[in-house]
């Protein structure tokens, strides 16, 4: 049974705006069940390490740097991010209300790709403090400030924030008067406009604008800055300083590689050839989800400055509950 459509009269032109679209979700995957109940564990799991990781830098005050400034956008971003996909994924699915209202379909595309986009500009903002820290290590503090720092996350927010709203606002000018089925497990851009019975010209430029700058220029200038450190890394003589000073890049290596791969090569895959749908869900659930889960760990057991303050608190904490039973025991 195909979705509801109504149609609107805007300026003598009839445009059919569906009251609901059908997310497809997997086809002819036996036990996908058991995928959803995987994404399900997969959830919990970065929402109690991010909100670990947000509280630790909230708490300690020797965290309150620039750069953990950024490591507190990230989190925070993961953290939106996997709640903006997987509960909706798991109500769809698991309960199998496959039906979404228009509306609350623009809405669960924004907020999936905006904050997907966050964290890509996040990763370039961390990219900048490496940077600074290895090419100019003497001007560090003076550059990488927390006004500057609360500036650029700034700035990414309320830049992304427009693209993306505009991007979805495109999607309202189009007249879906044919299939309602989203080939999809979330309302995703490119398989929705592409329902679109009009000339959908210039949604398609701007999948390509949001693609070149939430994939395409975050990758270019954090590869950049790379290019910068193996210079910097060469002319330092001693091979100590040069493994100490890798050192501190190894963290957000692993996050850009764990992070715009899988992203990339869907997107090479479905411009280059014939992706099954499978895939691309199956690859898009893992890009919203993978992430999210290694980034606090990655920031908890590989950052000595977060062990540390985890330490701290967990003493400080018992010093306290310690000090507490003994002026309540009787003297």
């Amino acid at each position: 049974m195909a979705p509801d459509k109504k149609a609107a009269t805007i300026s003598n032109v009839t445009f059919v705006r569906p009251a609901k679209f059908y997310l497809s979700g997997f086809s002819n995957i036996p036990h996908v069940t058991y995928f959803y109940i995987f994404l399900c564990f997969v959830y919990i799991m970065p929402v109690v390490g991010n909100v670990l990781l947000l509280s630790v830098i909230f708490l300690v005050k020797t965290l309150h740097t620039p750069k953990y400034m950024i490591v507190f956008n990230l989190a925070l971003t993961d953290l939106c991010g996997s709640t903006a996909v997987i509960p909706k994924v798991l109500d769809t699915f698991l309960f199998d209300n496959r039906y979404i209202v228009y509306e609350a379909c623009l809405s669960y595309m924004f907020f999936v790709v905006f904050f997907l986009s966050v964290q890509s500009w996040t990763l370039v903002t961390m990219a900048y403090d490496r940077f600074i820290a290895i090419c100019f290590p003497l001007r560090y503090h003076s550059i990488v400030t927390k006004p500057a720092i609360a500036a650029m996350l700034l700035l990414v927010w309320v830049a992304i924030l427009s693209l993306i709203s505009c991007m979805v606002g495109l999607l309202d000018r189009l007249s879906f008067c044919g299939s309602l089925v989203i080939q999809n497990f979330f309302c995703d851009h490119g398989p929705t406009f592409r329902l679109a019975c009009n000339d959908t010209s210039l949604n398609y430029m701007m999948a390509w604008v949001v693609f070149i700058v939430i994939i395409c220029l975050p990758r270019i200038l954090i590869a950049l800055t790379y290019v910068c450190f193996a210079i910097a890394l060469s002319r330092i003589a001693s091979h100590k300083e040069r493994v100490k000073a890798l050192k501190t890049c190894t963290s957000h290596l692993i996050l850009v590689a764990i992070f715009y791969l899988p992203l990339l090569g869907t997107n090479i895959a479905a411009v280059t050839s014939s992706l099954h749908p499978n895939s691309r869900m199956i690859n898009s659930a893992l890009t919203h989800t993978i992430p999210s889960l290694l980034n606090p760990i990655i920031y908890s057991l590989k950052t000595e400055e977060v062990l540390n303050s985890v330490k701290k608190l967990y003493k400080n904490n018992r010093l306290r509950k310690i000090t507490l039973s003994s002026k309540g025991s009787p003297s």
